[in-house]
């Protein structure tokens, strides 16, 4: 069992009819979807415990449980993420990380069903075996419960040339991103990190998607990348004919697990 770290909004939008994904919604800030659902959910378990797990810890937004504990909510958060050199370094300069679990996200223990909300934030595209990861990870939530999904899209111009350009540019775009944080990370990429591969996760397994948003290129939210950052992911939109696009760099996602898995959307 991952250790607990101490006690230290509107409704979703409708998911379309299966194989139909959400539209869009541009211009979101980083940390809103995620703590707006984080909030409702709090709000409907009002009294009860609520155990939140983030996976990917170093790269996850805050979701604002400090002000909800204050408001009387019963929350708990664990903490797990690949065990390498930045990860390490990025536990180290985070005291509110003291106590992640570090380690092959593959046998970490997650216990099934143990988790009302699992946030698995910029952790899918840098890591190898990502399904396997995911199936975990869904497998942890409670029937009923969230997951928070945010990947940098490898079909987006920015995951194409986060894969293709050489670590000093990858580095001058990160310290520009996250001044005095550790990294960047691995850029892995395999296909279930994209906005088809997620689609398809959640089809397969019985998920809905219950809202999703975007970040970065053309949509905006976020900070400014070193100059020409955002010249070159049209660039490299427009050289891929259609295969690439500016428009996103990161997708959101916001999927309920069914509390009966047979349960079918209309």
């Amino acid at each position: 069992m991952i250790p607990a770290a101490t006690d230290h909004a509107g409704p979703a939008g409708a998911a379309g009819r299966p194989g139909t994904p959400p539209p869009v919604v541009p211009r979101l800030a980083g940390g809103d979807l995620f703590g707006r659902h984080t909030r409702s959910y709090a709000a409907e378990h009002s009294g009860q415990p609520i155990a939140i797990l983030q996976a990917g810890c170093a790269t996850a937004e805050d979701l604002g449980v400090d002000p909800l504990r204050a408001a009387g909510a019963r929350l708990s958060v664990s903490m797990v993420d690949e065990d390498n050199e930045v990860t390490r370094a990025a536990v180290a300069h985070h005291p509110d990380m003291s106590v992640a679990v570090l380690g092959d996200l593959r046998t970490v223990p997650l216990p099934p069903r143990a988790y009302d909300i699992v946030q698995c934030s910029s952790l899918l595209g840098r890591i190898e075996h990502a399904e396997l990861v995911l199936d975990r990870l869904s497998a942890a939530v409670k029937p009923g419960g969230l997951l928070l999904l945010r990947i940098r899209d490898r079909d987006s111009a920015a995951g194409f040339l986060d894969r293709a350009l050489p670590g000093p540019l990858r580095r001058a775009i990160w310290r520009k991103r996250q001044p005095g944080e550790p990294g960047p990370h691995v850029a892995v990429y395999e296909r279930l990190a994209s906005g088809r591969g997620v689609q398809a996760y959640a089809l397969m397994h019985g998920l809905v998607i219950a809202e999703r948003g975007a970040l970065g290129g053309l949509a905006g939210g976020l900070p400014r990348g070193p100059h020409g950052y955002l010249f070159a992911q049209k660039l490299a939109a427009r050289l891929s004919r259609g295969r690439l696009t500016s428009a996103h760099e990161d997708l959101l996602y916001v999927i309920r697990k069914p509390e009966d898995r047979f349960a079918r959307i209309i």
